[in-house]
């Protein structure tokens, strides 16, 4: 979230980047002239609050001065003023509460300011490629997309799933299903073992607060999954209605490991902090219907391993570029062809200033798919967690700086390994890497 502080200071700045995602120039006038507005009128409240309050306090005392001095009349002028301000200030700190929340509501709804090393661009067709890793296997025969192959090999079963849960489901099973946990373990192991995160178990159904934090509410409610339950309606009664206490699926495993600093205030020696966590993830996938409705690319629940890293303002891009090379690293040792594009402005994340994405090449479908997206949000979501430290030089408490990053996704890993390592019979090959997972199975073939 941005500090209205500078909206204020630099009006033009604000406008300047939100033009840069591709909001129309008029439109982002509009929206800081509101914003400035907003913050007018609140300021403005809290001089009159101020200055009622302080009348108040004055007129208080006057009262008993007036009653010593046998001033009966004063005293009851004073008197009648004070009866009035009890009932003038609570309207005003009503009318404070408003302005503050729509000001907050607002300034929740505003992208990051993109950094100015980002490339202007409308989507994804302006993202700009960094470096190509790897080439491009020959084989032999046409090679088949990742689904084709698990049902053959019976061990991927999109129509069961379907039965449990739905379209977005799979149900694999045997090797597969060792396999897909092998890759999340082999890269849970490669990042506490090589790269120094700390591995971290955190909760998988999170508080409002805490979604707001990393900015997936309250614009992406729509792409979440809440979690209710039931509770009698009276008590002993048969009939339920649902509880107000609900928990939202974390859609990453970003949400609550970079909470964990929430209304805290860390010092500078305990940073960088770095955070990783292999979970299921959740995500509705409301805007995405008619896209990849086969397979395993885009599911309602994946299991993913994530990169969080809590820094000093100062550190934050350096350690941007090591966390891209902590994800690229894993995909090495998987001998997977990939390349790292940097995002342009108008296909970057609501919470980035700056994203790097990693594509990887998919044999089956032709084609770079992502399979990590790793990005430096500045202070950003550390205003909305009120996330702060303590420098050593002894000034007051600064805000964090917090960074995210797939490390990588296994549901897709899962999908390049087989799509890369197919074999001509239907069989696929268990990567080097991962054959001390895999009980030292090196080749997946058709289930019996």
């Amino acid at each position: 979230m941005h500090d209205i502080k500078w909206v204020r200071d630099e009006p033009e700045g604000l406008v300047r980047a939100l033009t840069r995602r591709q909001m129309p120039e008029a439109e982002a006038i509009a929206l800081r002239d509101s914003l400035l507005a907003l913050d007018e009128q609140r300021r403005s409240n809290l001089t009159t609050l101020e200055t009622l309050l302080a009348r108040r306090n004055a007129a208080s005392k006057e009262i008993g001065q007036a009653k010593a001095q046998k001033d009966e009349a004063k005293a009851a002028a004073l008197m009648a003023e004070v009866a009035k301000l009890k009932t003038d200030v609570p309207d005003l700190e009503t009318q404070v509460k408003a302005v503050d929340a729509e000001l907050l509501a607002t300034l929740a709804a505003i992208p990051n300011a993109p950094l100015d090393v980002v490339p202007e661009g409308k989507d994804e067709h302006d993202n700009v490629e960094l470096k190509v890793v790897g080439e491009k296997r020959a084989y032999a025969f046409a090679p088949k997309q990742h689904f084709e192959i698990g049902e053959a090999l019976g061990l991927m079963d999109f129509e069961t799933a379907a039965k449990l849960s739905g379209a977005r489901f799979v149900v694999n099973k045997g090797p597969m299903a060792r396999l897909e946990r092998a890759l999340g373990q082999f890269f849970i192991d490669t990042h506490t073992g090589e790269h120094g995160y700390t591995e971290v178990s955190p909760p998988l159904l999170v508080r409002d607060e805490v979604m707001f934090g990393t900015a997936q509410l309250p614009k992406f409610r729509d792409d979440q999954f809440f979690a209710t339950r039931w509770v009698p309606e009276t008590e002993g009664a048969d009939a339920a209605v649902l509880s107000n206490d609900g928990l939202w699926l974390i859609p990453t495993a970003e949400v609550p490991l970079t909470n964990l600093v929430r209304e805290a205030i860390l010092s500078e020696d305990e940073l960088p902090l770095r955070l990783t966590a292999c979970t299921p993830c959740f995500r509705a996938e409301a805007g995405s219907a008619g896209r990849d409705t086969r397979g395993m690319i885009r599911q309602h629940q994946f299991t993913k391993v994530e990169l969080v890293s809590i820094t000093t303002p100062e550190q934050s891009l350096e350690e941007h570029e090591r966390m891209l090379a902590c994800a690229e690293a894993v995909l090495k040792k998987l001998d997977l062809h990939y390349r790292v594009v940097t995002l342009c402005t108008g296909d970057m994340g609501f919470a980035s200033q700056k994203t790097y994405d990693i594509e990887v090449w998919l044999p089956g479908q032709n084609a770079f798919r992502e399979i990590s997206s790793c990005s430096v949000c500045g202070d950003f979501q550390a205003r909305r967690m009120n996330a702060r430290f303590r420098p050593k030089d002894g000034k007051g408490p600064r805000f964090l700086h917090t960074l995210n990053g797939s490390g990588v996704a296994v549901g897709r890993a899962l999908v390049a390994v087989l799509e890369t390592y197919q074999q001509e019979n239907g069989a696929v090959a268990v990567p080097d890497a991962l054959k001390p997972y895999m009980g030292g199975l090196s080749l997946i073939e058709k289930a019996n």
